[in-house]
């Protein structure tokens, strides 16, 4: 498989170059921007994936690239500038077989994903587990629909709040935190102190 994906490339790599030579011998590409679209090609899956079907990674795989954009007043300018921006950070995918990104696979070498301003490292991995807690993540690309809508039964219903505090939903996520009472496993349902009951408090009967 790992040979028919390196052949994969080096056939987009050709493709690229002779394409182009061919389509525009009057302003021809720099061995740059040839790269620049290769890894374009890569990142986004547009690389032909199985030659007998000649159906593409990102149509064998959509769930391991980024969904196809439409975009609308997008110069080339943005579109570089977006490249040039997921080759800094290594938001590419690497491995066509489990979709890991060149930020997965050699994080030392790419900058740290930035976390958003005004948010500590805490408060957004909090709203991440209170997220997994109640399902509240997408989990099917085509359709936008999240774990709490494809598996309503597997988290607790959604609780219209009136007059809860900041306080008060943290204190509950701390504590959800603290019993293991978080989803661990979106395919099973199981739960962290499922998973791992030896390290949280056996639940108390009432």
């Amino acid at each position: 498989m790992k040979s028919a994906y390196v052949s994969a490339i080096a056939l987009a790599i050709a493709a690229l170059s002779a394409g182009q030579t061919l389509a525009d011998d009057a302003a021809p590409k720099t061995r740059e921007q040839v790269r620049a679209e290769l890894l374009e090609a890569q990142r986004s899956g547009d690389i032909l994936g199985d030659g007998e079907t000649g159906m593409k990674l990102n149509q064998l795989y959509p769930h391991r690239y980024p969904a196809a954009i439409v975009a609308q007043g997008k110069s080339r300018a943005d579109v570089r500038a977006e490249l040039s921006d997921a080759q800094r950070t290594g938001d590419i995918v690497a491995d066509g077989e489990t979709g890991r990104k060149l930020n997965e696979l050699f994080p030392a070498q790419y900058p740290a994903k930035v976390v958003t301003a005004g948010k500590s490292r805490a408060e957004v991995r909090a709203e991440l587990a209170d997220a997994q807690r109640t399902g509240d993540i997408v989990a099917d690309g085509e359709t936008g629909r999240k774990l709490n809508e494809l598996f309503p039964a597997r988290y607790p219903a959604k609780v219209v709040t009136a007059g809860k505090t900041r306080a008060e939903v943290r204190a509950e996520l701390a504590e959800a935190q603290r019993t293991g009472d978080i989803l661990a496993d979106g395919e099973t349902g199981r739960k962290l102190k499922d998973i791992y009951p030896n390290r949280y408090p056996a639940a108390s009967v009432n």
